[in-house]
């Protein structure tokens, strides 16, 4: 099971911090992160995703999966159209798996212009001690869970191998 979770911050600098926490969370074995980033919001409401370089441990479909879950929360409605049937599947697959539209409505909700969050995802995460290495940082936190056929089906769909 992996868990997706969104942190919304009021401005870049405080994501930038949490982001930085989580990297420790994750030398310090809180968290096994599969994927992590942080996005901001220009004032003309232009997004920008900052990541770091792969993250070690992590499959290559686990990757696919992280990649087409950010895609399809923060890019998606910049590509309308052009990402045709794929998309419409795995949103289909995903609405099922806990990330519905309404959650989506969420996320971008979160993202105004000026705001930041940091995306997480997560194939194992120690609830108490991530609460309460990032509580210093604040902010608004969406999360939801994959199972492990959830991954693997949607790996599939996006032509990866299992995880």
């Amino acid at each position: 099971m992996s868990e997706l979770i969104i942190i919304g911050y009021d401005d870049h600098e405080t994501a930038n911090k949490a982001y930085e926490r989580v990297l420790g969370l994750q030398r310090d074995f809180v968290v096994d992160l599969s994927g992590l980033a942080v996005v901001r919001v220009d004032p003309d409401g232009k997004r920008h995703v900052d990541t770091p370089g792969s993250i070690v441990g992590a499959s290559t479909a686990s990757g696919a999966l992280w990649g087409m879950l950010f895609g399809l929360l923060f890019l998606v409605p910049a590509f309308g159209f052009l990402v045709g049937g794929l998309m419409g599947a795995v949103s289909g697959r995903l609405a099922k798996s806990g990330i519905n539209k309404a959650f989506r409505e969420r996320v971008e909700a979160m993202l105004e212009p000026g705001k930041a969050a940091v995306v997480v995802m997560a194939k194992k995460v120690t609830e108490d001690k991530f609460a309460a290495g990032m509580r210093e940082f604040g902010g608004t936190v969406l999360q939801t869970s994959l199972s492990e056929e959830d991954e693997r089906e949607l790996a599939a769909e996006l032509g990866g191998s299992e995880a």
